[in-house]
């Protein structure tokens, strides 16, 4: 007599049990808790973006109906004397205050860099900069940039025996000292931008080339260097973006003068479009600057994706 076992068959559902759903709602649930800011950004920024790019096509008159002009507008933007010398300034501010920037903070990072408990205090004193807000920030510049002989900075001047500055009143000079302000605005982001990068930088590198009797400037030049190529792409986009948008220091400080030797494209388009009344000139300059900074980010990223291969 032979005994044999078989495994008890699963119970078969009843009619009357209900199959457990599998519709849509895990994929559905995180775009309802990102619905309300959607929502923010389509009606504040996403509509006005497009209606900007629509009225750039007409020549705006509130009260007379708008007026179809094409490309009227993005014509005139290339013709327009006063607004070649914006764009002028503006590359220029993007160029001195990026540069001098990461220059500037790559000092301070190397200065910095290490793990001493007292350098969070220092390190916390020199990023102060960055979350001040722009406004004050201007503001306190234009009193150090008075141009009178008792004026701070000529003051300091004077004791190293060198004749008073016009600083902001020169047109000569303005734009120059407004890029001082750009620069110490944000040399201490860059700063914190490489010091992140210079601690993932393997400290064997360094030994090693200590051991084969590299110098300190050819270490920072053949280890540090390299190694922060990507740090140091994702800083220039992010500065030349910075700088063809400046805005508020500009507007702070000179609000394009004096005479417009400190007027930039932001600054040109909010004349145009809030003082002047121009709206469609307004708008197409805004798209073209849209546009190239598009532009400028794809390169810089495609760029990197070569590298990176």
């Amino acid at each position: 007599m032979t005994l044999t076992t078989s495994r008890p068959r699963a119970a078969s559902r009843g009619t009357g049990a209900s199959p457990r759903r599998r519709g849509p709602g895990p994929r559905l649930l995180p775009w309802l808790f990102l619905a309300p800011a959607l929502i923010l950004f389509l009606y504040f920024k996403y509509i006005p973006m497009t209606k900007g790019v629509w009225l750039s096509f007409f020549k705006v008159q509130p009260f007379l109906g708008d007026e179809w002009v094409g490309l009227d507008n993005y014509r005139q933007v290339f013709t327009d004397e006063s607004f070649r010398a914006a764009i002028g300034h503006t590359l220029y501010l993007a160029v001195v205050q990026t540069g001098g920037a990461m220059l500037i903070g790559f000092c301070l990072a190397l200065l910095l860099e290490g793990r001493a408990r007292t350098l969070w205090f220092v390190r916390s004193a020199a990023f102060l900069p960055v979350v001040s807000a722009i406004a004050v920030v201007g503001e306190v510049w234009r009193l150090l940039y008075f141009p009178a002989p008792d004026g701070m900075l000529n003051s300091v001047l004077g004791w190293f025996g060198l004749a008073p500055q016009g600083f902001l009143d020169d047109p000569g000079s303005a734009l120059w000292w407004v890029s001082v302000v750009g620069i110490w605005k944000h040399a201490p982001y860059d700063m914190m931008i490489i010091l992140a990068g210079l601690a993932g930088i393997d400290r064997q590198l360094y030994e090693q080339a200590a051991l084969d009797g590299a110098s300190l400037r050819q270490r920072v030049r053949f280890v540090t260097l390299p190694a922060l190529r990507p740090v140091v792409t994702i800083l220039v986009t992010l500065a030349c973006i910075r700088g063809l948008r400046i805005f508020t220091e500009v507007f702070v400080l000179t609000a394009g003068g004096p005479a417009g030797s400190t007027d930039v494209v932001m600054t040109r388009i909010y004349t145009l479009g809030f003082q002047s009344g121009d709206i469609g000139f307004a708008s197409a300059a805004s798209v073209l600057l849209f546009l190239g900074i598009l532009a400028l980010t794809v390169c810089v990223t495609l760029y990197r994706g070569r590298k990176e291969i």
